[in-house]
């Protein structure tokens, strides 16, 4: 990219980012003009049975107001953002599309996402604060609307820890404790495992315990992945990986599976869409899990994390921003479209009244033995800290697989891997043309 259009960007990212609420305008067409007749919409989503869900909507209100959405199916991940910027380059990016809350920041600093918050200001009470928030970048713009949370709670087995007098943490000490006293009963069993390839937990975790890795100072962007916050949890965890007490394989490999269904590993720290993934993982233990807040740093708290989750963006190349946010309202907060998203897509509703109503009304059928799972589900997902996210955050993840893959292999110092984290991150904000404030 040369360098004047380089600086360009560099310069619209940073008013995007810290507070610019104009930027919709660019690409968004002449809207009185765009959506007079029938609109057609594309929707580049991964998630599954999503052409299902906007059937809802096509034979429905779609009909009724002329507009037609066509699911186009997307790879997740990075690769689906390469793609919304490729096209965006040549001004070709669909109207809509599924977008992680980590990498908006990546898709506004590149002006792909599109303000939608004169088209969607009527749906904000129907989120958490939290969860809006991840949204709007902390600014009053609004670059999305929020389809699915990942709250993170803590999972154990009920049947095991009852066998071996252990008590459900509320505290990371008690949750300490209770992982050396089960070695000490049970030198065969762990209490979880540490996984260090899964940075989004981490994020979580760190998030619980106030962590905010990126925000702005001026025109400047500011990087804590290292701050006061995110080293406890570092200590924490890297003190229990070095003493034994918790196991330091990766997750969702043969080997955790076996572990999981064994009851070599009695608990985990996930999220909501827990079950889901203890249903193939470990099938023989159906019935025997049970769900419960995620321990606190501090008795009395009431905090949690969030782990995975996505939204609905309109993108700045559509021709028909109105007619987008309406469908993007439509698809995250009407009740059948938010059923029809639970039972085609497995997915956990944003939506603060959804997540007690139709697909949610009874529990997982691997928690049947807990009625109150989705009960105390919502009264958790209310208790989730703000986010922080910055353009790089596919970078900083990639550091921690790194760094923290080679500290929980050898038991060493998980916070000299958190620095490493840190470093890279600054380095390639730079590198890309932002500023960065220390």
């Amino acid at each position: 990219m040369p360098h004047t259009k380089r600086r360009r960007l560099v310069t619209t990212a940073l008013a995007v980012a810290l507070g610019a609420t104009t930027l919709a305008a660019c690409g968004s067409g002449d809207d009185s003009k765009a959506e007079s007749g029938p609109v057609s919409l594309t929707y580049w989503t991964w998630a599954p049975g999503m052409d299902k869900v906007v059937d809802l909507w096509n034979k429905g209100p779609g009909k009724k107001e002329q507009i037609t959405v066509t699911v186009k199916k997307q790879a997740s991940g990075d690769s689906l953002i390469t793609k919304i910027l490729t096209a965006h380059q040549a001004k070709k990016a669909p109207d809509l599309v599924q977008a992680e809350y980590q990498v908006l920041p990546t898709l506004v600093s590149n002006d792909a996402l599109a303000d939608i918050s004169k088209e969607v200001a009527g749906v904000k009470g129907k989120f958490a604060d939290g969860v809006w928030q991840q949204t709007t970048l902390g600014t009053d713009a609004v670059y999305a609307v929020p389809q699915d949370i990942g709250p993170m709670m803590f999972y154990y087995r009920a049947d095991l820890f009852k066998k071996y007098g252990l008590k459900v943490p509320a505290t990371w000490q008690q949750f300490a404790e209770a992982a050396r006293a089960l070695r000490k009963k049970a030198p065969d069993k762990y209490l979880t495992t540490f996984s260090a390839g899964d940075a989004g937990l981490f994020a979580g975790l760190s998030q619980q315990a106030g962590a905010k890795w990126w925000t702005t100072s001026g025109q400047k962007w500011k990087v804590a992945i290292n701050d006061a916050a995110t080293r406890k949890v570092a200590r924490f965890w890297g003190g229990l990986v070095k003493e034994g007490v918790i196991d330091n394989q990766p997750m969702y490999q043969p080997a955790w599976n076996k572990a999981m269904d064994t009851g070599q590993e009695i608990a985990w720290v996930s999220a909501v869409w827990a079950p889901g993934t203890l249903t193939t993982a470990a099938p023989d233990t159906k019935g025997k899990w049970a769900m419960a807040p995620l321990p606190q740093w501090s008795a009395g708290q009431d905090v949690t994390g969030n782990w995975g989750g996505s939204s609905t963006a309109v993108t700045t190349d559509s021709a028909h921003k109105e007619a987008a946010a309406r469908f993007a309202a439509w698809l995250n907060t009407d009740p059948s479209a938010l059923n029809a998203l639970a039972k085609e897509g497995g997915i956990y509703p944003a939506s603060t009244s959804a997540q007690l109503s139709g697909a949610f009304t009874n529990p997982p059928a691997f928690f049947s033995n807990q009625p109150d799972f989705y009960t105390k589900a919502a009264g958790i997902a209310k208790t989730t800290a703000p986010s922080a996210w910055g353009p790089n955050v596919n970078v900083a993840y990639a550091a921690f697989n790194d760094a923290f893959g080679a500290a929980a292999k050898s038991r060493s110092d998980f916070t000299a891997a958190l620095d490493t984290m840190q470093d890279a991150t600054v380095a390639d904000l730079k590198k890309q043309g932002f500023g960065v404030s220390r």
